[in-house]
């Protein structure tokens, strides 16, 4: 009986999935990776720093000015009325022929800022990646404890049914009832809240994915974990060669050394070309004399050497501000590389002891269960008492809930050094 009861309500779980759409690990992270929020705003991010990096931006090129005015006017006087119509062009290039390389130094400085965008995205990628990888695994974690608890709640329930039997034919009081009910009620409340929570689990994947559909998705990767062995000096080369925070300080440190560029060349003198053509026809119709025509062009093209001389110490206390922060930006790179390797053997300890956790949880489980089994023919012998058999199927539960919260918190773990190392993005691709 115990065993049928079992049965249906698992089957009756099938029914549920089936319903619904089942949804791997790399689909999962196939849709957040096209669909994130957050990656669809840092891609946007990047794509307007690809636009600003261009030589036009930097001020390689002249600015061209066209423009055309027209001068209209009557004028009414005693000697002699007329009519004035004038029409204006005028076109001008000014052109920056040198400004102590800055032209070069900030192209440079755009290119580092594309890169540091492109950084960015590849950081908000990997983030979404790890959350994506915890949130699937954390619905497959809800949903194994759902089924913990629908297992165990099964046993109470006919355990419960039992006594109900046992009541009627004498071998059983009212004492031992009500315990019974009370048992399988809980089992059953903590059913019910389990099945919140994997109802909750499934949002935030949704979420992720920026799935606002009526598709409700359910995850069909099993609920495992492959320990693996890593060596703590490999995984430290791979972090100060690929952690994307530590190669963003490095671009970040490249961009003040272009601001030391940029300071020294406001002592370099400014050679500027200005030029253009203005043209100029006016028509004047006279009341006495008739009408008359006055046409010009002025062609005109000007170079201007100047040289700042002195202004109040400004380029000198910015050449000073510059080299400061250049060597703040060093100190900055030092704490990184120093925070990131006590996080690296921090992380690394809770991964070997996570390890082993998850070992010690399945022995644990094995003999819960078999404790379990025996437990309950002992029940139904009568060798035991409800108490006893309910205190071994809370073990079991609590056996069960330790090794799936192993399972979970060694993929979490895992999962945080793949990102610190900077090789999350190689594990799931």
């Amino acid at each position: 009986m115990k065993i049928l009861k079992t049965l249906i309500i698992f089957f009756s779980i099938g029914l549920i999935t089936q319903a619904q759409q089942s949804l791997t690990l790399n689909e999962a992270l196939q849709k957040a990776l096209n669909n994130n929020y957050g990656i669809k705003i840092s891609q946007s991010n990047q794509e307007i720093s690809k636009i600003k990096n261009s030589w036009g931006a930097a001020g390689r090129y002249p600015y061209i000015n066209l423009s055309a005015k027209a001068n209209n006017s009557k004028n009414i006087n005693e000697a002699e009325n007329f009519t004035s119509n004038g029409l204006i062009g005028d076109g001008s290039l000014n052109w920056t022929l040198f400004d102590g390389f800055s032209v070069r130094i900030n192209k440079r400085r755009f290119e580092e800022l594309e890169k540091l965008s492109k950084q960015n995205t590849a950081i908000m990628v990997e983030s979404t990646i790890q959350s994506v990888v915890l949130a699937y695994y954390d619905a497959l974690l809800q949903v194994e404890k759902l089924k913990t608890y629908q297992e165990v709640m099964a046993l109470s329930e006919d355990r419960y049914k039992q006594t109900e039997v046992s009541k009627e034919l004498g071998t059983a009081v009212t004492y031992d009832l009500l315990q019974a009910k009370n048992a399988y009620l809980s089992d059953r409340s903590n059913y019910l809240l389990q099945e919140v929570s994997y109802k909750n689990a499934l949002r935030d994947l949704n979420y992720l994915m920026a799935e606002t559909g009526d598709v409700s998705f359910t995850p069909s990767d099993d609920f495992k974990a492959i320990p693996v062995n890593y060596s703590i000096a490999d995984l430290q080369t791979q972090m100060y060669d690929n952690n994307k925070s530590l190669q963003n300080q490095f671009v970040n440190q490249r961009l003040l050394e272009n601001s030391i560029a940029i300071a020294k060349s406001a002592y370099a003198p400014t050679l500027e070309f200005r030029g253009g053509t203005q043209y100029n026809a006016i028509h004047s119709n006279y009341e006495v004399r008739g009408e008359s025509w006055n046409k010009s062009a002025n062609i005109y093209g000007n170079f201007t050497l100047s040289f700042n001389l002195f202004s109040g110490g400004s380029k000198k206390r910015a050449m000073q501000i510059a080299k400061i922060g250049e060597e703040i930006g060093v100190i900055e790179i030092e704490d990184v590389k120093h925070n990131l390797t006590n996080s690296l053997a921090n992380l690394y300890e809770l991964f070997l002891v996570r390890k082993e956790l998850l070992d010690l949880a399945d022995e644990n489980l094995v003999a819960a269960k078999l404790n379990l089994q025996i437990s309950e023919e002992k029940f139904d012998s009568g060798v035991i008492n409800s108490f006893n058999f309910r205190d071994v199927q809370n073990i079991y539960l609590n056996a069960s809930q330790r090794k799936l919260e192993a399972i979970y918190n060694y993929i979490d773990t895992h999962t945080s050094l793949l990102r610190m190392v900077g090789a999350i993005v190689q594990e799931y691709e």
